[in-house]
């Protein structure tokens, strides 16, 4: 098998969509020698911010000397970086193995798995060969019947922030949502949970009572602003002093006092990290296509967020450091999105729109988008693709002008690779 046969046979057509439910993950799982039962995991859940916290987590494990898998999706430039170990994406050759390893079981499976399916069970197998002491375990979508679910050895469960997203599945109300992401809350882990409103703290809390587990709230009142700027931010919070990370915005402020709260959760059940590890790990987190600085005269920002939550971070970044700047926003969005009320957030805002399609079959139409966004009365220019819409935006500012290229993860890899990333 080739990589490109790899890749092809984890796309298979027949297997796209999605279908809630742990049955087949649990099937898979059994044929294939339980991997996961060798692992121990940080489980994360929630709307926004999964990611993120992920990624800052992660890295504050490998800095206290851990081997640490990393899942997270989706992938921004190439299929690999769905398997991290210790920062490293697995190698096409790895892939392959792994391939050639689960087809045969696959073949044998009542019903075959989602791709989503196959893939998590790849990752499980893959962290169990590298000898993980720790995964970092990003859900894909809900958290009770999502397919990660079929993980025991939950270490902590993590509920990021939680807001209306993927409705049809997993419900119409911030209630409902809640009671999804909670089902990844097991016996024997503890919890943490970023901090919000209280219909969703009271639903984790009563989760966390049935199973008789500890919760740990995030507290925001104990974050303290040093500074902010394009370069990073600094920070104190609690009583760790002079935390300095490169993501920018408030909310990231918000997902890492998360992931400190959760690195400290780990010390108390006798993981070895310092606040050196957490300092050190949250400064050298990068994360690309997260309100991302490309370049400056004028500044490029690429953002990859796709929903109304992830928009009002974009807009509450984009007011922080541009104060009474109007924007260039180079759009592209999925059409499944909710995405009228994501570009009214930004809309205010806004000096001009230049529309794009995203690389994906569930793209909504450039063409279409324009029409949308005559209801503003601002100048649109139909791009087609993002690099062309990239570069007509970038052609037609000045120096001191902001563009922002948003809506989409599609848009990262092609927008990435035009600045060498």
């Amino acid at each position: 098998m080739t990589y490109d046969e790899a890749i092809k046979f984890i796309h298979n057509k027949s297997w796209k969509g999605t279908k809630l439910g742990l049955d087949r993950m649990i099937e898979l799982n059994e044929l294939i020698g339980n991997p996961q039962k060798q692992l121990k995991f940080v489980h994360i859940a929630g709307t926004n911010g999964k990611g993120s916290t992920s990624r800052m987590l992660a890295n504050i494990l490998i800095d206290s000397g851990y081997r640490v898998g990393l899942f997270t999706s989706p992938f921004i430039s190439k299929f690999n970086e769905y398997f991290q170990v210790n920062d490293s994406c697995i190698m096409d050759s790895e892939l392959i193995d792994l391939t050639e390893f689960i087809k045969p079981y696959v073949d044998k499976m009542k019903e075959g798995p989602t791709e989503f399916e196959l893939i998590t069970m790849l990752a499980v197998e893959y962290f169990k060969r590298k000898y993980c002491d720790i995964v970092v375990f990003e859900v894909g979508m809900g958290g009770r019947l999502d397919c990660t679910n079929f993980i025991e050895n939950t270490e902590v469960a993590v509920i990021t922030s939680i807001g209306l997203d993927h409705m049809e599945q997993l419900g119409n109300t911030i209630s409902e949502i809640a009671k999804e992401k909670a089902g990844i809350i097991k016996k024997n882990c503890q919890v943490v949970l970023y901090q919000q409103g209280e219909e969703v703290v009271h639903i984790v809390e009563e989760t966390c009572k049935k199973v008789n587990v500890e919760l740990f709230l995030t507290d925001f009142s104990k974050l303290t602003l040093v500074r902010s700027n394009l370069d990073g931010q600094l920070f104190h919070y609690k009583n760790i002093q002079n935390i300095f990370i490169e993501l920018l915005g408030s909310h990231q402020l918000k997902n890492t006092a998360v992931a400190i709260e959760t690195a400290c959760v780990l010390q108390k059940r006798g993981w070895r990290i310092s606040e050196a590890n957490i300092k050190e790990g949250l400064k050298r987190t990068k994360w690309p296509a997260r309100f991302e600085v490309l370049q400056q005269d004028p500044v490029v920002i690429l953002d990859g967020g796709h929903n109304p939550q992830c928009f009002q971070a974009l807009k509450e970044g984009l007011v922080q450091y541009f104060p009474g700047k109007k924007i260039s926003f180079v759009i592209g969005v999925f059409a499944d999105k909710d995405y009228i009320s994501m570009i009214d957030i930004i809309a205010p805002y806004a000096k001009e729109f230049f529309t794009i399609t995203p690389d994906n079959p569930r793209a909504f139409n450039a063409e279409d988008l324009t029409e949308c966004l005559k209801k503003y009365n601002l100048p649109i220019v139909n791009c087609g693709s993002p690099l062309n819409g990239l570069k007509r935006a970038v052609d037609g500012a000045q120096k001191e002008d902001i563009i922002c290229v948003a809506g989409s993860f599609s848009i990262a890899s092609e927008i990435r690779s035009f600045y060498g990333l």
